[in-house]
């Protein structure tokens, strides 16, 4: 009991001395740390990163199956429909990898699935799936690879959907919003490729 009151008086001590002498503080002290690291946090939160860290290895996997398209369709709508995803979601992977980079961040999130819970999990196409389209060819690939990538694309707005609910740099929040809106025309777009097979 004895020094709980004696912590309290010190505490008043510490802060009366810095408010009763009247003198005005020098010019060029530095801003307390708080506001400083309430500037730095206004910039991004944990949202932001975790986002940004997902959606790396996302679009990793998404240039792979791109890629197999890329070689693999036939159809001209295929081929088109790739090669602008493609282009975009390489300048997209640029601006993420820089975000992290400017934040000392790593570019990739935990691998362990269970620390993203709170994140919806991590949404990745499984690498066997990915073989398994690989070894497919002709009007079989086309369908296997339209209905892979439509879900690859709806667990992206998914994730896009989650940073603008929960994100706060507005860089971030606008790269989700493109996301979102690009991805669902995608995912209709390619539901009418597969409704035409």
């Amino acid at each position: 009991m004895k020094r709980f009151p004696l912590a309290v008086v010190a505490s008043l001590t510490v802060l009366l001395t810095g408010c009763g002498a009247g003198e005005p503080a020098a010019p060029d002290a530095p801003p307390p740390a708080p506001e400083a690291e309430v500037v730095t946090s206004a910039d991004h939160n944990d949202t932001d990163v975790m986002f940004l860290q997902m959606m790396v290895p996302h679009h990793t996997q998404g240039m792979e199956m791109v890629r197999l398209a890329e070689k693999q369709a036939t159809r001209p709508e295929i081929k088109d429909l790739v090669a602008a995803i493609g282009v975009t979601q390489a300048d997209e992977a640029k601006s993420m990898a820089g975000w992290l980079a400017q934040w000392g961040k790593p570019a990739t999130a935990d691998p362990d699935a269970g620390a993203h819970a709170d994140h919806g999990g991590l949404p990745a196409t499984n690498p066997e799936v990915i073989a398994d389209l690989a070894k497919s060819t002709g009007t079989e690939f086309e369908g296997k690879f339209l209905n892979l990538f439509t879900g690859h694309q709806g667990a992206a707005v998914e994730m896009a959907q989650r940073e603008l609910k929960q994100g706060a740099s507005g860089p971030v929040k606008e790269l989700a919003d493109r996301i979102v809106k690009s991805r669902t025309g995608q995912i209709q777009q390619m539901l009418t490729l597969l409704g035409q097979q």
